[in-house]
């Protein structure tokens, strides 16, 4: 019988594959990172071909390096960026378009339009989500109204219309199957969390024709087998969600209260609410935490837009380090005498303020600042942006009490900014053992479903501690800081 379980972690600036063994403890993996491209200042797409061939090495290069075949693995799971926006011809498989991606704002004037007509608090009420192009629907509504021909496309049933995930099972299962989970398909602006399915009102709303969007399925269940040609057999397709939903399950956060954040590009809180979907008061987002066996939980989310985004400015942009480990180095180093505050809003603001318009700025700068104090102020940028996702959720869900935070992502693994995180919480913040939460997340709901792996109360307590980090920073400081940081952010608002 096939032992190990197969998952793949499709983010936005690279693609994962990784190989898990029947007690989900990683034995082998492979990564490629995909072009970035960026045709105007605040566009950002993915050539959706880059996004399958390296989706296609990945999971080569892992199965090859853990020596196994497609015969041993029991199940595939994918997690993958969510929001970004494929439409390609039913017929061919092709995409019309590159990939329109989650962090992109070209369809600011539309989402502005809509909240003149007055619609954003029915939209909100019925979808959990704002009016902001972070999510897919206007961004679907641009590719058919920018490229010829293809709202006529569309409307006669010829084109269709998936996140990362749809288009890569549409791919692997050689078009058998257009299938999304409700985690992703929750993060359209065309899902109504009171039915859990797409919405006809919704969809006339943004101009989306019914009928290219996908099947929505459990996060765990068939989602059909890869193309035997791919990888050396057919592997069954078993589970599916939006990375920060994976990244949930892999943190065993499936009770009421508990709570994660992944850094990566952007940062991503997500706190469990239960079987409810809770409306906020505070500007955060209203989505499906997973759905087994018909039966949906939620969970209250918090976008980030840029975390360790900015860690690659100062690495690519600015140059003023080689490797992005170098930071924690620069941090310890400034001078703390400067009280200096990158607001890193590249691309807008995210939760809890939402100005599409704000833009980054650093404040505070004197003649003696220099690189280690641009950087530390990078880093401290991760820790005020969750400290203001976190109280909008204590704010939104008294029941949140005090928080036991657990976090994952690259940045995750520098002991400086969880430091910072913990210090401006003035709460606890716990790293798991395994790192690699949101792949093992994919992983556990593919073993779910082929029986490899036990249910979620028994799978909760394998979740191990790595270190936890406590708050160390007097309240005075704390206020300082904090009192300093509200100040930045209000002097790069639009509104």
């Amino acid at each position: 019988m096939p032992t190990h379980l197969l998952a793949i972690d499709q983010g936005t600036t690279s693609t994962r594959a990784i190989v898990f063994d029947g007690e989900l403890v990683p034995v082998a993996s492979a990564q490629r990172e995909f072009r970035q491209i960026y045709p105007r200042p605040g566009w950002v797409e993915h050539d959706p071909e880059d996004i399958w061939a390296s989706t296609v090495a990945t999971v080569s290069e892992a199965l090859a390096r853990a020596k196994l075949r497609a015969a041993d693995v029991a199940a595939l799971g994918l997690a993958n960026q969510r929001e970004t926006v494929v439409v390609w011809e039913r017929a061919t498989g092709a995409p019309i378009h590159n990939a329109v991606v989650w962090q992109d704002r070209r369809t600011d004037a539309v989402c502005a339009s809509l909240k003149a007509e007055g619609l954003e608090s029915e939209i909100t009420r019925r979808t959990g989500l704002l009016l902001d192009p972070y999510f897919s629907a206007t961004k679907l509504g641009w590719i058919l109204d920018h490229v010829e021909g293809a709202r006529a496309k569309a409307e006669a049933g010829e084109l269709l219309f998936g996140t990362i995930d749809a288009f890569l099972i549409w791919r692997m299962t050689g078009g058998r199957r257009h299938v999304t989970d409700a985690t992703n398909a929750c993060r359209t602006l065309l899902y109504d969390l009171a039915t859990g399915g797409f919405d006809d009102g919704l969809a006339a709303t943004f101009g989306v024709p019914m009928a290219m969007l996908p099947e929505i399925a459990d996060s765990a269940g068939d989602f059909g087998e890869t193309l035997p040609e791919l990888f050396g057999g057919a592997i069954r397709i078993a589970g599916v969600a939006g990375d920060q939903q994976a990244a949930t399950v892999g943190q065993a956060c499936f009770a009421p209260g508990m709570a994660k954040i992944t850094y990566g590009t952007g940062a991503f809180a997500l706190l469990h609410t239960g079987d409810a979907p809770v409306a906020s008061r505070n500007k955060l987002l209203t989505t499906v935490a997973l759905q087994l066996g018909g039966r949906r939980t939620f969970a209250l989310e918090g976008a980030i837009f840029v975390a360790g985004a900015a860690v690659q400015w100062l690495r690519d942009g600015l140059k003023l380090v080689r490797e992005a480990a170098e930071t924690d180095a620069l941090a310890r180093a400034a001078d703390p005498g400067q009280d200096v505050y990158l607001v890193p809003a590249f691309v807008g603001l995210g939760a809890p303020h939402w100005d599409a318009g704000a833009r980054a700025a650093l404040i505070g700068l004197t003649r003696g600042t220099g690189a280690a104090e641009i950087a530390r102020a990078t880093l401290e940028s991760v820790g005020y942006q969750t400290r203001d996702l976190i109280e909008a959720m204590r704010a939104d869900w008294p029941d949140a009490g005090q928080v036991v935070l657990r976090v994952d992502g690259g940045m995750a693994a520098s002991d400086w900014t969880l430091q910072f995180v913990a210090d401006a919480l003035d709460a606890p913040v716990d790293r798991p053992a395994i790192s690699e939460t949101t792949a093992l997340g994919a992983a556990y709901l593919a073993g779910l479903a082929a029986g490899l792996c036990p249910e979620p109360d028994e799978f909760s307590k394998s979740w191990r501690l790595d270190r936890r980090f406590k708050p160390a920073m007097d309240a005075a400081t704390r206020e300082r800081k904090l009192a300093g940081w509200a100040d930045a952010v209000e002097r790069v608002k639009t509104r």
